[in-house]
């Protein structure tokens, strides 16, 4: 018999998505003016579209993280990791948007 864990695991990210959406992002705003926010956003976008670019085969999500973290310290921009994490899903999530239309 086997276990269907994929209702599972979906529901785990939109519970991750909606904390990322209620506690993180507002964290980062009250912490940051929005011109800070800005030009952090310029590099991590910018990065993940390099990453695309360069790791364009499927599955290499690790790696292009990898190189997204290191590209931002490289440039003396730290992020904690939920940050990180948020600013690299709303870059890819704009970039998606913009490829579709």
């Amino acid at each position: 018999m086997s276990f269907n864990i994929t209702p599972i695991v979906v529901a785990l990210i939109g519970l991750l998505s909606t904390i990322i959406t209620a506690v993180v992002i507002p964290y980062f705003k009250s912490k940051t003016t929005n011109a800070q926010r800005e030009n952090i956003y310029f590099w991590v976008k910018l990065a993940v579209e390099a990453a695309e670019q360069i790791y364009n085969e499927g599955g290499q999500g690790t790696i292009k993280k990898k190189y997204v973290e290191k590209f931002l310290s490289d440039h003396g921009i730290a992020l904690d990791a939920d940050q990180l994490d948020a600013a690299i899903e709303a870059a890819v999530l704009e970039m998606k948007s913009e490829l579709e239309s």
